[in-house]
């Protein structure tokens, strides 16, 4: 086939209506575009100097335009301009000046100029069509092809009771990592690093959740302050691993850099989830650019008002990708089999889940989104994650997705902050620590369907969140309007660092006391990227556009970071040496024993099960969670399941108390394994023996303080 110059587009031949995308044969490439307002459709590569040759797909097969075009190879560029109407006040924004990202584009290649006339909206009074061509400055589709070698990968498989996530970024968790090579840090390659895997596992996390890698760009009111977007939930491409965190290139290459580090760490035993932003796109509001969707079919891919001309915002970011379409659905869906197929990865976090469960306006939990998922063969079959809201009306949803799915608990979040920082009593704890029954006992889910979290990516880090009463987000530039006032925090008397002894012990010792909180309590937990170090962003609660050492781990840790380190080290490792802080049930405070102890018991500091006055008292802030190491269930074998028995104490007053151990049916002597005013025994050389005391016994508890007893007698 001949090429042609851009202004006299070469017919391509038929091809094929399916697959979507643009998919190579060792002979050239069969391209399939969905539109279904379109009057034309031209694919068009780019050579290395930015040379145009157009494509016109004349064969439409169910509004989907296709052709082949031979002698295309894999690292070619390429995109689609796209003809039809220009009606933007009925939601109909053809332009074929405007170069467009293929959504099923594998990769992506090369940024946008932000000082380009593309980041305008397409005319001030919202009606002139641009006549600017895009192209010179635009992200480049790539033609890929499957090479990659996956003989011996074998996916974990973590069991949901046995999962403890990391959540982390590419970029964040590797870019100051001393013994990572320069040319990898901030990189696939650098997250695949051996040094970065063996954190991970000296930690004990089984599941590493990325935060958005699929290709993003940074919002329009980013780059003209001089920032970026970080976190990358503004996506654009939705099969295309961000050609930024690739080492080796971004003419494909970034695709099997991604392979190798999920090969890596599942070789490692580690699963890998990502975090997937399908609520909206990188093209925002009516004021954004047109980067794919918008210029392919708009009033499809997206949900519209005012008759068309403006977005209904349901995310808060411009627009709102519209799951309940057919061919936004086969997107999504075909997307998340991608994922899972071809690149082997484990799960997904669902941004803004509640924005993708809506029909027409309002949340359903048995509409098409949430009922595709829930019947697919693949999806079905991994871990699934919902945010469980998003800003609009209705959107909040914890405790409402169905079976299968489980939810980050914001009430967990809440209520152990405000614990820990004396401003609640113990009534919602017990809901929270023994896996939320009051949110998910229903409907057959389990405890992991809880989602535990003190601190995400969003919000302070946990060393802020005893550092700092108000966020600090001036470094936003945003006058620190931006980011949430709702933070539950403490800064124990000076904002900020301090070199005052006193306050920097009761605030090491808080970071333990909810690090230990979160790994003890019933439910999946989740650990925010350094939080295991005492990561600080200095105050910022909403790093989302800060890529610089706010938001990168300090690998150059003090003494007192190394030793919350291996503390939290020994935390997780008790979860997971021990069955019953990993329910599969739900707690019946009923007698599992013929001498009547309970699954769980709450003993107050008399030694004695708490009374209902005190239970319901906003004034009570010590108490001892009693587990029962007779457990519900059986093993693979099907022989019953016995284990340790424990007693956490948890008191959150600032001031001294005594507690007194209880007796039978709890427990006759105790050894304590874990104290947050003095780690574990093991870490101070003590002699086991010395930390055995009797039932009856008066102890002494530190205030806010957190110490875990083995029932040994």
């Amino acid at each position: 086939m001949n090429s042609s110059s851009p202004d006299t587009p070469t017919l391509a031949w038929p091809g094929r209506f399916s697959p979507l995308g643009v998919t190579y044969d060792g002979l050239g490439v069969n391209v399939a575009l969905w539109s279904e307002g379109a009057d034309a459709v031209d694919f068009c590569t780019f050579n290395d100097k930015g040379r145009e040759t157009r494509y016109r797909l004349e064969e439409s097969t169910f509004h989907v335009h296709h052709g082949y075009v031979p002698g295309i190879t894999p690292g070619t560029r390429y995109g689609f301009r796209v003809h039809g109407p220009w009606q933007p006040k009925q939601g109909l924004r053809y332009n074929p000046n405007k170069l467009l990202i293929d959504p099923y584009a594998r990769a992506v290649s090369g940024r946008i100029d932000p000082t380009f006339a593309i980041y305008g909206h397409e005319g001030h009074d919202d009606l002139v069509m641009s006549p600017v061509d895009s192209a010179p400055v635009m992200p480049k589709a790539v033609v890929t092809h499957d090479g990659f070698d996956w003989a011996g990968d074998r996916a974990p498989a973590t069991p949901w009771g046995d999962t403890v996530i990391y959540e982390a970024h590419v970029k964040g968790m590797t870019q100051r990592h001393p013994d990572i090579p320069k040319a990898l840090r901030g990189t696939y390659a650098g997250m695949a690093h051996p040094a970065v895997i063996e954190h991970l596992l000296n930690l004990g996390v089984t599941a590493v959740e990325l935060l958005p890698i699929h290709h993003f760009i940074p919002e329009i009111d980013l780059l003209e302050r001089g920032l970026t977007n970080y976190w990358g939930y503004n996506s654009i491409g939705y099969f295309a691993p961000h050609a930024a965190y690739s080492a080796s290139g971004s003419r494909g290459q970034q695709v099997d850099e991604f392979k190798g580090m999920v090969k890596a760490l599942h070789r490692a035993g580690l699963e890998v989830i990502l975090d997937v932003v399908y609520n909206h796109t990188a093209e925002g509001n009516q004021f954004g650019p047109t980067l794919s969707f918008r210029g392919i079919d708009n009033d499809d891919y997206y949900r519209l008002s005012d008759g068309g001309r403006h977005y209904t915002d349901y995310t808060g970011c411009g627009n709102t990708l519209d799951a309940s379409r057919p061919h936004v659905l086969q997107l999504i869906t075909d997307s998340l089999r991608y994922w899972v197929r071809e690149m082997h990865v484990d799960g997904f976090r669902f941004d803004l889940a509640s924005a993708l469960a809506r029909s027409f306006h309002d949340v359903d939990m048995l509409g098409t989104f949430v009922t595709t998922v829930q019947q697919d063969p693949i999806l079905r079959t991994v871990k699934l994650i919902a945010e469980p809201w998003d800003v609009g009306a209705g959107g909040y949803q914890v405790g409402e997705f169905p079976p299968l799915w489980t939810e980050w608990n914001d009430k967990y979040r809440d209520c152990v902050r405000d614990f820990w920082r004396g401003s609640a009593g113990v009534g919602e704890l017990g809901w929270r620590l023994t896996g939320s029954a009051d949110l998910y006992a229903s409907e057959g889910r389990r405890p992991y369907a809880s989602i535990n979290f003190v601190t995400a990516h969003d919000g302070f880090t946990m060393r802020d969140l005893v550092t700092y009463q108000h966020k600090h987000n001036e470094a936003n530039g945003e006058d620190n309007r931006d980011g949430t006032n709702d933070n539950r925090s403490d800064n124990y008397g000076v904002e900020g660092e301090t070199r005052d002894p006193e306050i920097n012990a009761i605030r090491h010792r808080q970071i333990k006391n909810m690090f230990a909180t979160l790994l003890l309590s019933t439910g999946a937990p989740m650990i925010t990227m350094g939080d295991e170090m005492g990561r600080t962003q200095r105050g910022n609660n909403n790093a989302y556009c800060q890529d610089n050492d706010i938001s990168w781990v300090d690998w150059d840790l003090a003494p007192w970071q190394k030793e919350l380190y291996d503390f939290c080290k020994d935390v997780v490792a008790l979860r997971r040496e021990n069955r019953v802080f990993r329910q599969r049930y739900f707690f019946r405070g009923a007698a599992v024993t013929e001498d009547g102890q309970k699954d769980v018991a709450w003993i107050g500091p008399d030694g004695r099960e708490l009374d209902d006055n005190a239970w319901n008292s906003p004034e009570t802030n010590t108490i001892g969670m009693f587990l029962s190491g007779t457990l519900r269930g059986r093993d693979q074998w099907g022989r019953p399941l016995h284990g340790s028995s424990f007693l956490i104490l948890m008191h959150a007053h600032e001031h001294d108390v005594t507690f007194v151990m209880p007796g039978e049916p709890c427990g006759r002597s105790y050894r304590r394994v874990l104290d947050t005013d003095g780690g574990c025994p093991e870490m101070n050389g003590e002699d086991s023996e010395h930390c055995v005391v009797a039932a009856g016994d008066e102890l002494q508890l530190t205030g806010r303080s957190l110490v875990v007893w083995e029932v040994v007698g």
